[in-house]
């Protein structure tokens, strides 16, 4: 029988188990899959610790790429031996081989390859999302993007350098910086220790960003909404650091008549067509070379405790992938 990561209770690390799991045969509409190459995701870590709750037991997992085996009835787009990719539900990507909607499969560029497929479709079109959906960046803008270095923030600097923005980026420390300076990012600020909403005042003459995409939460929150210019976009789409703590709506008026959203990529490609066009964006960009993925971090699929404590702990760069 073929093994997957699954757990029994929410918790840290130490509640993911590597066990045998029955897959059998795809049901109509669906297709099986056996993965040549598996996504971390910082969404894994929230599904894991029970920030978000799931149904127990559960597999873990958003993203994956691999081989068709079979397809079940009304499939008609795919069939056995196509190479496909896929990001969001059903969550369970953490296995060698599942079962899974059909219609949430891409089939892959032949230029692409499944390691570099497996890292880049959450992450990719997250930011294929957020810069081309929620707020659609504008050649002349300014962005202010956190977290620059990590997985999201490496695709989504390039993408927004190669819309012709200008692209601040937030960073822990110099390696990450150079890391992000090369992906993109003309500023450079380090949150930790710097004041990130006066220096973006510096950088901008006093006018602010366009947009912040902010992934980091309860710790950026607050310097992200004084970034902004007048009727800013402040799109916060993740919890790295916390969930940020409730406010009052008054202050978006106070500080410029400015937006929020608290967007999802599941929202983004619910229907088939939006997940196409998406999916056909972020390919484009990609074989292109506008956008390099970058795999920094390696680890075996039953070793996943580890890849998820190095994540939790800020020392990855980039995008990690588990083997099967």
């Amino acid at each position: 029988m073929p093994l997957a990561i699954r757990i029994h209770q929410p918790g840290g690390p130490e509640v993911m188990c590597w066990e045998e799991v029955a897959v059998g045969d795809p049901g109509p509409g669906e297709a099986r899959v056996r993965h040549e190459a598996v996504g971390l995701n910082y969404i894994d870590v929230y599904h894991r610790n029970g920030l978000y709750p799931l149904p127990l037991p559960a597999g873990l997992g958003m993203e994956g790429a691999g081989v068709v085996e079979a397809v079940g009835a009304g499939v008609l787009d795919l069939r056995p031996g196509d190479r496909v990719a896929y990001a969001g539900g059903p969550v369970g990507a953490y296995s060698q081989v599942r079962c899974l909607p059909a219609d949430r499969l891409l089939k892959m560029p032949e230029r692409l390859d499944f390691q570099t497929a497996a890292a880049m479709m959450l992450q990719g079109l997250t930011s294929a999302y957020l810069l081309r959906r929620t707020y659609r960046v504008q050649p002349g803008d300014v962005v202010l993007i956190h977290a620059a270095a990590g997985g999201v923030g490496l695709i989504a600097c390039q993408w927004a350098k190669a819309l012709g923005a200008t692209v601040i980026g937030t960073v822990s420390n110099e390696v990450k910086a150079a890391l992000a300076m090369a992906h993109g990012c003309d500023h450079i600020i380090y949150y930790s220790r710097e004041d990130v909403a006066g220096r973006v005042r510096e950088i901008t003459g006093g006018e602010g960003v366009a947009v912040v995409y902010d992934g980091v939460g309860k710790d950026t929150f607050m310097g992200s909404l004084d970034s902004l210019r007048t009727r800013g976009m402040m799109v916060s789409f993740g919890n790295a650091s916390g969930p940020v703590a409730p406010f009052d709506p008054i202050l978006l008026s106070q500080k410029g008549s400015i937006f929020i959203t608290r967007p999802t990529l599941m929202h983004y490609i619910a229907k088939r067509d939006e997940l196409l066009e998406l999916g056909a964006e972020l390919f484009a960009v990609v074989t292109s070379g506008q956008v390099k993925i970058e795999v920094n971090q390696t680890y075996a699929l039953s070793d996943a405790a580890t890849a998820h404590r190095d994540l939790e702990a800020r020392k990855t760069t980039g995008s990690t992938i588990l083997l099967p």
